[in-house]
């Protein structure tokens, strides 16, 4: 399965569009406008969308990236973690390798920070928006294509808006296809919320993305 190289000024124009488009989004949830103003904006808009609907459409719904997680196009635009999602606070992730990665001693670690669109509680991020971040942040642990079996999610304090908060998480165990992920998110020092999840591999891992790509 080959990779399908995205040029770096095509990327980072496509990750400042959803900046925006993000900034857009977390402002729409705090001001109140006029009707008349409301209306000018949608009108804007439209006329937005309008070009976007013009535009040609990617070809393939994902590729496999340099690292082999599953897929980039999900990375990019995962409403989680995606760079180039403007639904993503966005989670970001990276690898801290261990003495000996290949015994799955690396960690991942992160960085969010949860904008007003994301609000459950007053002041505070939504509860099913933390549980999906640790679904992506124990998923990402992995290294390697697996599904959520089983997360569960101990919230021992509300999770502030507009604070940034630090990501770890690590496998705990590999039982054949089964692995136990374990993450943690703090504020500062304070533990605010903890996760464990099982995920089960494909049976097949090289045949599980050859039908994926037969589905393109």
């Amino acid at each position: 399965m080959g990779k399908v190289a995205v040029d770096e000024e095509t990327r980072k124009a496509s990750q400042q569009l959803a900046d925006e488009m993000r900034r857009i989004i977390n402002r729409l949830a705090v001001v109140r406008p006029s009707a008349e103003e409301l209306a000018r904006a949608a009108e804007a808009a439209a006329s937005f969308a309008d070009r976007l609907d013009a535009m040609p459409q990617r070809t393939r719904s994902w590729e496999v990236s340099e690292a082999g997680l599953l897929p980039r196009d999900f990375i990019a635009y995962s409403p989680v973690s995606g760079r180039s999602n403007p639904m993503s606070p966005p989670v970001q992730l990276r690898v801290v390798p261990g003495k000996n990665d290949a015994a799955g001693e690396h960690r991942i670690e992160g960085d969010v920070t949860f904008g007003p669109a994301y609000e459950g509680p007053p002041g505070h991020v939504h509860g099913g928006l933390v549980a999906a971040m640790f679904d992506e942040l124990l998923g990402f642990a992995q290294l390697n294509p697996g599904f959520t079996a089983y997360l569960h999610v101990n919230y021992r304090k509300p999770t502030p808006l507009n604070t940034p908060l630090h990501l770890v998480a690590w496998v705990e165990s590999v039982n054949g296809r089964k692995r136990m992920v374990r993450g943690e998110c703090y504020a500062g020092d304070v533990l605010l919320t903890d996760a464990e999840g099982l995920f089960i591999a494909p049976r097949d891992d090289e045949d599980y993305l050859a039908r994926l790509g037969q589905q393109q």
